[in-house]
This record gives structure tokens, sequence and C-alpha cells, in this order.
């Protein structure tokens, strides 16, 4: 399979590894453009705004690790009518009948069962799963280690931390953080987080 360059957007650790991927799975020419300064040596070739000058000789992946600043980015690269792919690492396991949408990562050793939805924009880091039948809201983070349980439904921009347990047949809704190591135990409806086991919204101070 013959691969177009990639471009992608952010050059920070999560950058690196989202490369590491694209290489493995056949991408030979890559570079990066990201708003930090710019270091030709580590492949940045501009800032995040030069995308319109690759949108039509380039594929593009938004690797930025905060949700909300992924799906801005990824939104205005969509409105220019740019190539946005995702990228599977080999040693993932994706049943052949989950469903993946576009700026999607898949990492290392992560497992996504049958009848899974994965939406826009998702992070499926290294060493986590998602069990059957789940749906992930776009722009949603399954963090390294997070394990989701069947049925279970996680809204938009939600990041679940490392190492935490979501339990089979409750709902996530939109914009949560679910705490590193945490175990939701029950169906979260407002937006917050929640740390802890089981896992508690946390309220915040006046």
């Amino acid at each position: 399979m013959s691969y177009k360059p990639l471009a992608i957007i952010g050059a920070s650790g999560h950058g690196r590894v989202v490369a590491d991927v694209a290489k493995l799975v056949g991408y030979k020419e890559i570079v990066f453009l990201d708003d930090a300064d710019v270091v030709p040596e580590a492949g940045v070739v501009g800032k995040v705004s030069d995308f319109v000058d690759y949108k039509d000789e380039y594929a593009f992946f938004v690797a930025i690790g905060n949700n909300g600043v992924r799906e801005r980015v990824f939104k205005q690269l969509q409105s220019k009518g740019a190539e946005i792919v995702s990228l599977i690492h080999p040693s993932a396991y994706v049943s052949d009948s989950v469903r993946i949408g576009k700026g999607v990562v898949v990492m290392a050793c992560a497992a996504i069962n049958c009848g899974a939805v994965i939406s826009d924009g998702v992070i499926v880091n290294t060493s986590s799963s998602v069990d059957h039948d789940c749906s992930i809201g776009a722009f949603s983070h399954v963090s390294v280690g997070a394990h989701i349980a069947g049925t279970v439904a996680v809204g938009t921009g939600t990041f679940i931390g490392a190492g935490a347990t979501v339990i089979n047949n409750v709902s996530i809704c939109d914009n949560c953080t679910i705490g590193a190591g945490a175990v939701v135990i029950k169906s979260i409806e407002s937006s917050g987080t929640y740390v802890g086991v089981p896992a508690e919204k946390v309220e915040k101070k006046d």
C-alpha cells in the first residue's frame, strides 16, 4: 500500500509516539507542524497554521493531547478539506466489527473488541482496552492502561486517566475527567472530575 507523506500536528512526546506508529504502518515521509519553537532538526517544518501549504499533498494527524485543542485543530483541518487519517499500531487488537472514525490513534498493545464504536479524534493509548459494544465519543482519551468494560458509553471530550477502570453497562457524560486509578461503578451524568475507588466527583471549593 502506498501512503502520502504525513504531517503530524504536534511535536511533543505524544506526537513522536504517533510518528513511531505511522512509521510502523508504512509512512515513509513524516513532518511535524507545531506552534512551539520551530526545530528543523526534529522534523518541525512550520507552525500549525502552515497546514494550508501542505494540505493538497499530505495526509494529516492531530497529535495533541488536550482534548479541546485537538478538537479545535481537527475541525480547522476538516473545514479546509484536509485528509485526516487514523493510525493503528501493529501490536494492537481491533476487531473487524469495530467502527473507527477519522483522526483516531490506537497505540501499542491496546485492544478494542467487537461492536465498539470509536469516534473522531479519539486516543486509545498504550495497553488500554475498550470492550465489546462500547461507544467512545469524539475527542476523548482512554489513557495508558485504562480498561473500559462492555457496553459502556463515553461522551465527547472525556479523559479516562491512566489505570482507571469503568465497569460494564454504565455511561459517562461529555467533558468528564476520570482520575488515574479511579474505578467507575455507576453512570456519571454531570460533567466534572471524578477520582477514587469508587469514583466520586471532586467538588470545587469556594
